[in-house]
Protein backbone atom coordinates (compact mmCIF):
# COMPACT_ATOMS: atom_id res chain seq x y z
CA UNK A 1 0.00 0.00 0.00
CA UNK A 2 1.29 3.49 -0.89
CA UNK A 3 0.76 5.37 2.37
CA UNK A 4 1.77 8.68 0.74
CA UNK A 5 -0.99 8.50 -1.90
CA UNK A 6 -2.93 11.75 -1.49
CA UNK A 7 -6.31 10.29 -2.52
CA UNK A 8 -6.01 7.58 0.11
CA UNK A 9 -5.02 10.15 2.73
CA UNK A 10 -7.99 12.39 1.85
CA UNK A 11 -10.33 9.39 2.10
CA UNK A 12 -9.06 8.78 5.63
CA UNK A 13 -9.73 12.40 6.60
CA UNK A 14 -13.22 12.43 5.07
CA UNK A 15 -14.17 9.09 6.64
CA UNK A 16 -13.15 10.28 10.10
CA UNK A 17 -16.44 11.19 11.77
CA UNK A 18 -15.27 11.56 15.36
CA UNK A 19 -12.69 13.69 17.11
CA UNK A 20 -9.02 13.62 16.29
CA UNK A 21 -6.93 13.46 19.44
CA UNK A 22 -4.22 15.74 18.07
CA UNK A 23 -4.11 18.08 15.07
CA UNK A 24 -0.68 19.47 14.22
CA UNK A 25 -0.38 22.52 11.97
CA UNK A 26 2.95 22.59 10.13
CA UNK A 27 4.94 19.98 8.20
CA UNK A 28 8.49 21.07 8.91
CA UNK A 29 10.89 19.51 11.41
CA UNK A 30 8.90 20.65 14.46
CA UNK A 31 5.47 19.60 13.25
CA UNK A 32 6.71 16.26 11.91
CA UNK A 33 8.44 15.55 15.21
CA UNK A 34 5.26 16.34 17.14
CA UNK A 35 3.08 14.17 14.88
CA UNK A 36 5.54 11.26 15.01
CA UNK A 37 5.61 11.45 18.80
CA UNK A 38 1.82 11.52 18.87
CA UNK A 39 1.22 8.52 16.58
CA UNK A 40 3.79 6.40 18.39
CA UNK A 41 1.80 7.00 21.58
CA UNK A 42 -1.27 5.70 19.68
CA UNK A 43 -3.10 9.04 19.68
CA UNK A 44 -5.35 9.68 16.68
CA UNK A 45 -3.18 12.22 14.85
CA UNK A 46 -3.56 14.51 11.83
CA UNK A 47 -0.81 16.77 10.48
CA UNK A 48 -1.67 19.57 8.03
CA UNK A 49 0.96 21.34 5.90
CA UNK A 50 0.05 24.19 3.54
CA UNK A 51 2.85 23.53 1.04
CA UNK A 52 5.46 20.77 0.56
CA UNK A 53 6.77 18.97 3.62
CA UNK A 54 9.89 20.87 4.78
CA UNK A 55 9.24 23.52 2.12
CA UNK A 56 10.58 26.37 4.23
CA UNK A 57 13.26 26.53 6.90
CA UNK A 58 13.52 22.77 7.34
CA UNK A 59 15.01 22.22 3.88
CA UNK A 60 17.37 25.23 4.02
CA UNK A 61 19.73 24.02 6.75
CA UNK A 62 23.51 23.53 6.78
CA UNK A 63 22.70 19.78 6.63
CA UNK A 64 24.20 19.20 10.10
CA UNK A 65 23.03 17.20 13.10
CA UNK A 66 25.18 18.81 15.75
CA UNK A 67 25.51 19.84 19.36
CA UNK A 68 26.40 23.41 18.48
CA UNK A 69 29.98 24.39 19.22
CA UNK A 70 29.09 28.09 19.38
CA UNK A 71 26.43 27.43 22.05
CA UNK A 72 29.24 25.94 24.12
CA UNK A 73 31.16 29.19 23.64
CA UNK A 74 28.07 31.08 24.83
CA UNK A 75 27.93 28.93 27.96
CA UNK A 76 24.63 27.21 27.09
CA UNK A 77 25.78 23.83 28.37
CA UNK A 78 22.28 22.39 28.79
CA UNK A 79 21.37 23.05 25.13
CA UNK A 80 24.63 21.51 23.91
CA UNK A 81 24.18 18.45 26.14
CA UNK A 82 20.60 17.90 24.95
CA UNK A 83 21.57 18.39 21.29
CA UNK A 84 24.51 15.97 21.53
CA UNK A 85 22.27 13.31 23.09
CA UNK A 86 19.69 13.83 20.34
CA UNK A 87 22.43 13.70 17.70
CA UNK A 88 23.33 10.20 18.89
CA UNK A 89 19.68 9.11 19.04
CA UNK A 90 18.96 10.32 15.51
CA UNK A 91 22.04 8.58 14.16
CA UNK A 92 20.73 5.33 15.65
CA UNK A 93 17.15 5.87 14.43
CA UNK A 94 17.93 7.06 10.88
CA UNK A 95 21.30 5.51 9.98
CA UNK A 96 20.42 5.67 6.27
CA UNK A 97 20.38 9.48 6.44
CA UNK A 98 22.80 10.50 9.21
CA UNK A 99 26.54 9.90 9.08
CA UNK A 100 29.71 11.13 10.79
CA UNK A 101 31.46 14.19 9.42
CA UNK A 102 34.94 15.37 10.39
CA UNK A 103 35.35 19.11 11.02
CA UNK A 104 38.61 21.00 11.25
CA UNK A 105 39.08 24.33 12.98
CA UNK A 106 42.15 25.95 11.33
CA UNK A 107 44.33 27.70 13.90
CA UNK A 108 46.13 30.95 12.98
CA UNK A 109 46.72 32.43 16.46
CA UNK A 110 48.84 30.50 18.94
CA UNK A 111 46.34 30.81 21.82
CA UNK A 112 43.44 29.43 19.76
CA UNK A 113 44.91 25.89 19.68
CA UNK A 114 44.70 25.20 23.44
CA UNK A 115 41.43 27.19 23.71
CA UNK A 116 39.52 25.20 21.07
CA UNK A 117 41.32 21.99 21.92
CA UNK A 118 40.03 22.14 25.51
CA UNK A 119 36.58 23.35 24.44
CA UNK A 120 36.11 20.46 22.04
CA UNK A 121 37.24 17.98 24.71
CA UNK A 122 34.31 19.27 26.78
CA UNK A 123 32.13 18.77 23.67
CA UNK A 124 33.27 15.13 23.54
CA UNK A 125 32.57 14.63 27.26
CA UNK A 126 29.05 16.03 26.98
CA UNK A 127 28.26 13.51 24.22
CA UNK A 128 29.19 10.64 26.54
CA UNK A 129 28.36 7.16 25.25
CA UNK A 130 26.61 8.69 22.24
CA UNK A 131 29.82 10.34 21.04
CA UNK A 132 30.83 9.74 17.42
CA UNK A 133 34.55 10.52 17.46
CA UNK A 134 37.28 12.06 19.63
CA UNK A 135 38.65 15.52 18.94
CA UNK A 136 42.39 16.17 18.81
CA UNK A 137 44.90 18.89 18.01
CA UNK A 138 46.55 18.67 14.58
CA UNK A 139 49.92 19.90 13.45
CA UNK A 140 50.23 22.28 10.52
CA UNK A 141 51.23 19.39 8.25
CA UNK A 142 48.29 17.23 9.40
CA UNK A 143 45.87 20.11 8.84
CA UNK A 144 47.13 20.68 5.28
CA UNK A 145 47.01 16.94 4.60
CA UNK A 146 43.30 16.82 5.54
CA UNK A 147 42.36 20.12 3.83
CA UNK A 148 44.74 20.45 0.88
CA UNK A 149 43.65 23.92 -0.15
CA UNK A 150 43.34 25.52 3.30
CA UNK A 151 44.94 28.97 3.51
CA UNK A 152 48.50 28.26 4.75
CA UNK A 153 49.67 31.82 5.47
CA UNK A 154 50.18 32.08 9.27
CA UNK A 155 48.59 28.62 9.71
CA UNK A 156 49.78 27.01 12.97
CA UNK A 157 47.73 23.82 12.91
CA UNK A 158 44.16 22.84 13.62
CA UNK A 159 41.72 20.98 15.81
CA UNK A 160 39.65 18.10 14.43
CA UNK A 161 36.30 17.07 15.89
CA UNK A 162 33.26 15.13 14.70
CA UNK A 163 29.58 15.93 14.23
CA UNK A 164 26.73 14.53 12.18
CA UNK A 165 25.61 15.30 8.64
CA UNK A 166 22.20 14.49 7.17
CA UNK A 167 19.82 15.12 4.29
CA UNK A 168 17.13 17.39 5.75
CA UNK A 169 14.49 17.05 3.01
CA UNK A 170 14.79 13.26 2.82
CA UNK A 171 14.48 12.97 6.59
CA UNK A 172 11.31 15.10 6.50
CA UNK A 173 9.75 12.89 3.82
CA UNK A 174 10.77 9.71 5.66
CA UNK A 175 9.17 10.99 8.88
CA UNK A 176 5.95 11.87 7.03
CA UNK A 177 5.95 8.39 5.52
CA UNK A 178 6.53 6.83 8.94
CA UNK A 179 3.62 8.82 10.41
CA UNK A 180 1.25 7.58 7.71
CA UNK A 181 2.43 4.00 8.03
CA UNK A 182 1.72 4.06 11.77
CA UNK A 183 -1.98 4.97 11.48
CA UNK A 184 -1.43 8.72 11.55
CA UNK A 185 -2.31 11.10 8.75
CA UNK A 186 0.17 13.63 7.35
CA UNK A 187 -1.03 15.60 4.33
CA UNK A 188 0.37 18.59 2.47
CA UNK A 189 -1.27 21.36 0.45
CA UNK A 190 -3.89 21.62 3.20
CA UNK A 191 -3.88 25.16 4.59
CA UNK A 192 -5.39 26.05 7.95
CA UNK A 193 -7.10 29.44 7.70
CA UNK A 194 -9.31 29.41 10.77
CA UNK A 195 -9.53 27.92 14.26
CA UNK A 196 -12.83 26.59 15.61
CA UNK A 197 -13.86 27.23 19.20
CA UNK A 198 -16.47 25.78 21.52
CA UNK A 199 -17.18 27.73 24.72
CA UNK A 200 -14.11 29.89 23.95
CA UNK A 201 -11.82 26.85 23.79
CA UNK A 202 -10.06 25.58 20.65
CA UNK A 203 -12.01 22.61 19.27
CA UNK A 204 -10.55 22.18 15.82
CA UNK A 205 -9.49 23.85 12.59
CA UNK A 206 -10.92 24.81 9.23
CA UNK A 207 -8.58 23.90 6.37
CA UNK A 208 -8.66 24.36 2.62
CA UNK A 209 -7.39 21.71 0.23
CA UNK A 210 -5.24 23.85 -2.08
CA UNK A 211 -5.54 21.26 -4.86
CA UNK A 212 -9.36 21.32 -4.99
CA UNK A 213 -10.41 24.37 -2.90
CA UNK A 214 -12.57 22.06 -0.79
CA UNK A 215 -13.07 23.16 2.80
CA UNK A 216 -12.65 20.74 5.71
CA UNK A 217 -13.95 21.29 9.24
CA UNK A 218 -11.74 19.17 11.44
CA UNK A 219 -12.55 18.62 15.11
CA UNK A 220 -9.81 17.85 17.59
CA UNK A 221 -9.19 17.54 21.32
CA UNK A 222 -6.08 19.70 20.97
CA UNK A 223 -4.41 21.76 18.23
CA UNK A 224 -0.64 22.27 18.04
CA UNK A 225 0.81 25.28 16.24
CA UNK A 226 4.17 24.11 14.85
CA UNK A 227 4.34 26.46 11.90
CA UNK A 228 7.85 27.86 12.36
CA UNK A 229 8.18 31.27 10.74
CA UNK A 230 4.37 31.49 10.42
CA UNK A 231 3.82 30.96 14.16
CA UNK A 232 2.66 34.54 14.74
CA UNK A 233 0.06 34.23 11.95
CA UNK A 234 -1.57 31.21 13.60
CA UNK A 235 -1.62 32.64 17.13
CA UNK A 236 -3.43 35.70 15.72
CA UNK A 237 -6.15 33.37 14.36
CA UNK A 238 -6.68 32.47 18.01
CA UNK A 239 -6.32 36.00 19.42
CA UNK A 240 -6.00 38.91 17.02
CA UNK A 241 -4.06 41.11 19.46
CA UNK A 242 -1.74 38.37 20.75
CA UNK A 243 1.92 39.26 21.19
CA UNK A 244 4.33 37.83 18.64
CA UNK A 245 6.15 34.75 19.90
CA UNK A 246 8.89 34.55 17.26
CA UNK A 247 11.34 36.91 15.64
CA UNK A 248 12.81 36.15 12.23
CA UNK A 249 16.40 35.74 11.07
CA UNK A 250 17.52 34.87 7.56
CA UNK A 251 20.44 32.60 6.79
CA UNK A 252 21.84 31.82 3.35
CA UNK A 253 24.24 29.22 1.97
CA UNK A 254 26.23 29.26 -1.24
CA UNK A 255 27.08 26.13 -3.23
CA UNK A 256 30.54 25.81 -4.81
CA UNK A 257 32.41 23.18 -6.78
CA UNK A 258 34.22 20.59 -4.69
CA UNK A 259 37.60 21.95 -5.80
CA UNK A 260 37.23 24.71 -3.20
CA UNK A 261 37.28 22.13 -0.37
CA UNK A 262 39.47 19.20 -1.31
CA UNK A 263 39.35 16.14 0.91
CA UNK A 264 36.52 14.78 3.05
CA UNK A 265 36.80 17.12 6.04
CA UNK A 266 34.68 20.22 6.62
CA UNK A 267 36.01 23.57 7.82
CA UNK A 268 34.52 25.27 10.86
CA UNK A 269 35.33 28.95 11.36
CA UNK A 270 34.61 29.52 15.08
CA UNK A 271 34.08 33.27 15.10
CA UNK A 272 33.13 35.95 12.59
CA UNK A 273 32.47 39.67 13.03
CA UNK A 274 28.84 39.15 14.06
CA UNK A 275 29.55 36.23 16.40
CA UNK A 276 28.42 33.45 14.08
CA UNK A 277 30.11 30.21 13.18
CA UNK A 278 30.82 29.68 9.47
CA UNK A 279 30.92 26.22 7.90
CA UNK A 280 32.30 24.91 4.63
CA UNK A 281 30.91 21.40 4.32
CA UNK A 282 31.22 18.68 1.64
CA UNK A 283 27.76 17.95 0.21
CA UNK A 284 27.57 15.17 -2.38
CA UNK A 285 30.04 16.37 -5.07
CA UNK A 286 29.79 20.04 -4.09
CA UNK A 287 30.54 22.17 -1.03
CA UNK A 288 28.07 24.25 1.00
CA UNK A 289 29.32 27.43 2.70
CA UNK A 290 27.21 29.30 5.26
CA UNK A 291 25.57 30.80 7.06
CA UNK A 292 24.45 34.38 7.71
CA UNK A 293 22.20 35.88 10.37
CA UNK A 294 20.15 38.78 9.02
CA UNK A 295 17.08 40.09 10.80
CA UNK A 296 13.97 40.13 8.57
CA UNK A 297 10.44 41.33 9.24
CA UNK A 298 8.26 39.15 7.03
CA UNK A 299 7.89 35.35 6.82
CA UNK A 300 8.33 34.13 3.23
CA UNK A 301 8.28 30.62 1.78
CA UNK A 302 10.81 31.69 -0.86
CA UNK A 303 13.13 34.25 0.74
CA UNK A 304 15.80 35.84 -1.43
CA UNK A 305 19.46 36.31 -0.46
CA UNK A 306 20.70 39.86 0.02
CA UNK A 307 23.76 41.09 -1.85
CA UNK A 308 25.53 41.85 1.45
CA UNK A 309 24.92 38.27 2.67
CA UNK A 310 26.59 36.82 -0.40
CA UNK A 311 29.52 39.21 -0.02
CA UNK A 312 29.81 38.30 3.66
CA UNK A 313 30.15 34.58 2.97
CA UNK A 314 32.60 35.06 0.10
CA UNK A 315 34.70 37.43 2.21
CA UNK A 316 35.02 34.89 5.04
CA UNK A 317 35.50 31.90 2.75
CA UNK A 318 38.37 33.69 1.01
CA UNK A 319 40.21 33.97 4.35
CA UNK A 320 40.33 30.21 4.82
CA UNK A 321 40.61 28.82 1.29
CA UNK A 322 43.82 29.15 -0.72
CA UNK A 323 41.70 29.07 -3.90
CA UNK A 324 39.50 32.03 -3.04
CA UNK A 325 35.93 31.68 -4.41
CA UNK A 326 34.42 34.64 -6.25
CA UNK A 327 30.89 35.57 -7.24
CA UNK A 328 31.23 33.82 -10.60
CA UNK A 329 32.11 30.54 -8.84
CA UNK A 330 28.74 30.27 -7.05
CA UNK A 331 26.63 27.47 -8.54
CA UNK A 332 23.56 28.00 -6.40
CA UNK A 333 22.30 29.91 -3.36
CA UNK A 334 19.56 28.93 -0.96
CA UNK A 335 18.01 31.07 1.76
CA UNK A 336 15.92 30.15 4.78
CA UNK A 337 14.33 32.06 7.63
CA UNK A 338 14.76 30.94 11.24
CA UNK A 339 11.87 31.25 13.71
CA UNK A 340 13.64 32.35 16.91
CA UNK A 341 11.97 32.77 20.28
CA UNK A 342 11.33 36.48 20.62
CA UNK A 343 13.48 37.80 23.48
CA UNK A 344 12.19 40.30 26.02
CA UNK A 345 15.09 42.63 25.34
CA UNK A 346 16.46 43.76 21.97
CA UNK A 347 19.19 41.28 20.97
CA UNK A 348 21.17 40.51 17.84
CA UNK A 349 19.55 37.47 16.22
CA UNK A 350 22.89 35.64 16.29
CA UNK A 351 22.84 35.74 20.11
CA UNK A 352 19.23 34.54 20.56
CA UNK A 353 18.98 31.09 22.12
CA UNK A 354 18.12 28.11 19.89
CA UNK A 355 16.26 26.45 22.77
CA UNK A 356 12.62 25.58 22.13
CA UNK A 357 9.67 26.95 24.04
CA UNK A 358 6.05 25.84 24.50
CA UNK A 359 3.20 28.30 24.98
CA UNK A 360 -0.45 27.52 25.80
CA UNK A 361 -3.02 30.24 25.12
CA UNK A 362 -6.12 30.89 27.25
CA UNK A 363 -8.19 29.03 24.67
CA UNK A 364 -5.89 25.99 24.71
CA UNK A 365 -3.86 26.50 21.51
CA UNK A 366 -0.48 24.81 22.07
CA UNK A 367 2.37 26.57 20.27
CA UNK A 368 5.96 25.33 20.03
CA UNK A 369 8.68 27.68 18.84
CA UNK A 370 12.46 27.75 18.48
CA UNK A 371 14.64 24.66 18.39
CA UNK A 372 16.47 23.08 15.46
CA UNK A 373 16.52 19.88 13.39
CA UNK A 374 18.92 18.14 15.77
CA UNK A 375 16.43 18.32 18.66
CA UNK A 376 13.26 17.75 16.65
CA UNK A 377 12.50 14.47 18.48
CA UNK A 378 12.84 16.02 21.96
CA UNK A 379 10.72 18.95 20.85
CA UNK A 380 8.04 16.49 19.75
CA UNK A 381 8.20 14.64 23.05
CA UNK A 382 7.91 17.85 25.09
CA UNK A 383 5.03 19.34 23.12
CA UNK A 384 3.00 16.12 23.11
CA UNK A 385 3.46 15.83 26.87
CA UNK A 386 1.88 19.28 27.14
CA UNK A 387 -0.79 18.68 24.50
CA UNK A 388 -1.90 15.40 26.09
CA UNK A 389 -2.34 17.21 29.39
CA UNK A 390 -4.42 19.99 27.78
CA UNK A 391 -6.58 17.47 25.89
CA UNK A 392 -7.03 15.10 28.83
CA UNK A 393 -5.60 12.21 26.81
CA UNK A 394 -4.57 8.96 28.43
CA UNK A 395 -1.00 9.30 29.69
CA UNK A 396 1.38 7.21 27.59
CA UNK A 397 5.15 7.05 27.65
CA UNK A 398 7.36 8.19 24.79
CA UNK A 399 9.05 5.48 22.73
CA UNK A 400 10.74 7.66 20.09
CA UNK A 401 14.23 7.39 21.59
CA UNK A 402 14.46 3.95 20.03
CA UNK A 403 11.91 4.25 17.20
CA UNK A 404 13.38 3.77 13.72
CA UNK A 405 12.50 6.23 10.95
CA UNK A 406 11.12 4.53 7.86
CA UNK A 407 13.63 4.16 5.03
CA UNK A 408 11.88 5.17 1.83
CA UNK A 409 11.92 2.33 -0.66
CA UNK A 410 12.90 3.05 -4.24
CA UNK A 411 10.05 2.76 -6.69
CA UNK A 412 10.57 2.13 -10.38
CA UNK A 413 8.01 3.03 -13.02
Amino acid sequence: MNYMNREIILDKIESEKGLWDVVVIGGGATGLGAALESVTRKYKTLLLEKSDFSKGTSSRSTKLIHGGVRYLQQGNISLVFEALQERGILKQNAPHLVHNQAFIVPIYDWWDGPFYGMGLKVYDLLAGKLGIGKSKILSKAETIEKIENVETKDLRGGVIYYDGQFDDSRLAINIAQTINENNGVAINYMEVNSLMKTSNMISGVIAIDKETNKEYKIHSRVVINATGIFTNNIIKLDQIDADDLVTLSQGIHIVLEKKFLKGNSAIMVPHTEDGRVLFAVPWYDKVIVGTTDTKVNEPLLEPKPYKEEIEYILQHAQKYMSSAPELCDIKSIFAGIRPLIKPRENKNTSSISRDHSINVSKSGLVTITGGKWTTYRKMGEDVINQAALIAGLEERSSITKSFRIKKKKKRFR
